[in-house]
């Protein structure tokens, strides 16, 4: 009789193969997501940055009850505002009001042919967003990249924040440290030419959905390889590769300790996500993206924060689990 863990991946396998093989074609979208629909309405914040005029999609979602909360979701490297659908409407249930972007090189915003893609300049974008907003002191819950993201955020404008919320944030580890070799833009331009639909479904069936895959997340799958796919797909992709670059090249975790603004950790304990990991030999592969110990080390680094954690959930709680991670969240954030 086979081991348990090797009939569950054989399962998983076929279940995967059996998606993909009745999915339907993805649809092509434009340079700017033209096409795919947004839950809420998009608003544009233009503005001028590094002497080209841009503009930042983002979601505004007031609720009924006006509490004066405000909440900022950041989302990951291949997710959009969009996927933070469920997690809008049940902090918009409890009395919050949500500004969701999608960060300049993503989705709905501008796509540039040059830009100098900084952790600093993309939290610089996000704080004029939100001073044009007139938002002061919001919760800022960053996921993944966003997660990364909102800890440069926390550290640039730490007086700017009520709260910060890392949700499987990215760059908990340096991944260059612990042995993926230099990698090119160029190398990471040519591999995004060639994404497409089916990779996408692999990838996050193993490392966001924890194996488990259901066909209500192939809607996002076919806004990531219609994206990537459209007419625009050269510039997609070359955003992409400069994007990665930044991920690469700019470590935070040393300064996890600098960190002063109250911080909840909340960590899917079957996360296996390490940027460049793929390109790594496997005694190096095998060292990185071990969440639990990342999670854990993350919350005695950076002081006086909480950690909550999901054991059965992969690199997206909010996504494979919405019930249990926004309950979560509301809980942990207290009546409002």
């Amino acid at each position: 009789m086979l081991p348990a863990a090797i009939v569950a991946a054989l399962l998983a396998s076929l279940t995967l193969r059996a998606s993909a093989e009745t999915a339907p074609e993805a649809p092509r979208y434009g340079m700017e997501l033209e096409g795919f629909a947004y839950p809420f309405p998009v608003e544009r914040y233009r503005f001028t940055s590094q002497r080209q005029p841009l503009q930042m999609a983002y979601l505004d979602v007031r609720p009924t009850r006006d509490t004066g909360q405000v909440a900022v979701l950041l989302h990951g490297k291949n997710f959009c505002a969009a996927t933070w659908e469920t997690t809008i409407r049940a902090l918009v249930g409890a009395g919050y009001r949500v500004i969701a972007p999608d960060q300049i090189g993503f989705c709905k915003s501008s796509k540039p042919e040059g830009y100098q893609f900084t952790f600093r300049q993309l939290a610089e974008n996000t704080h004029d967003l939100l001073a044009s907003l007139g938002v002061t002191q919001p919760v800022m819950v960053g996921h993944s990249t966003g997660g990364m993201l909102a800890m440069h955020y926390a550290l640039l404008y730490p007086h700017d924040l009520a709260r910060l919320v890392l949700v499987n944030p990215i760059g908990l580890e340096d991944w260059s440290a612990k042995g993926v070799p230099p990698i090119s833009v160029e190398r990471w331009f040519a591999r995004e030419l060639k994404t497409n639909a089916d990779a996408i479904r692999r990838y996050e069936t193993t490392t966001y959905y924890a194996g488990h895959w259901e066909p209500r997340f192939e809607p996002w799958v076919g806004m990531l390889a219609g994206l990537n796919d459209g007419p625009g797909k050269v510039r997609v992709a070359w955003n992409s590769a400069l994007l990665y670059d930044m991920i690469l090249t700019e470590p935070v975790v040393y300064r996890l300790p600098e960190i002063a603004v109250p911080t909840l950790l909340m960590i899917g304990q079957k996360d296996i996500t390490a940027i460049g990991k793929d390109m790594a030999p496997p005694e190096v592969q095998a060292r990185l993206g071990h969440y639990p110990e990342l999670g854990q080390t993350a919350a005695k680094a950076i002081p006086g924060a909480k950690l909550i954690t999901f054991p059965n959930l992969g690199h997206a709680p909010q996504m494979q689990d919405p019930d249990g991670f926004d309950a979560a969240l509301i809980r942990e954030l207290g009546p409002r």
